[in-house]
């Protein structure tokens, strides 16, 4: 009984630190405070949202030098978000929305 109580408490306190850090507002500790962005990283997204707010991911990605779609699925998995969104890979894809098509 005392292991299940042990395990719901580490739950419920690692559920508890986890939380979205969104792209437009955050400070830049909250952004350093995420695994991966570091002074550099976080200082290109601030210079780059004070000129305007990021619309979505894929301007995330094509304004914030150093970031692409694997580097931003990271992030998102680390909590960032834009507008409240998590990255969705097949949404930001260069070929998402065409009707270009792959060979076999």
């Amino acid at each position: 009984m005392l292991k299940k109580l042990l395990l719901l408490a580490a739950a419920l306190c690692a559920g508890a630190a986890w939380a979205a850090v969104e792209a437009n507002t955050a400070t830049e500790a909250e952004l350093d405070s995420l695994k991966g962005v570091g002074p550099a990283l976080s200082g290109r997204i601030l210079k780059e949202r004070a000129s305007a707010p990021f619309a979505s991911w894929p301007d995330f990605i094509g304004r914030v030098g150093g970031v692409g779609p694997r580097t931003a699925a990271r992030l998102s998995q680390e909590g960032l978000t834009v507008h409240g969104q998590p990255f969705d890979a097949s949404a930001s894809s260069p070929g998402s929305g065409s009707t270009s098509q792959r060979a076999p």
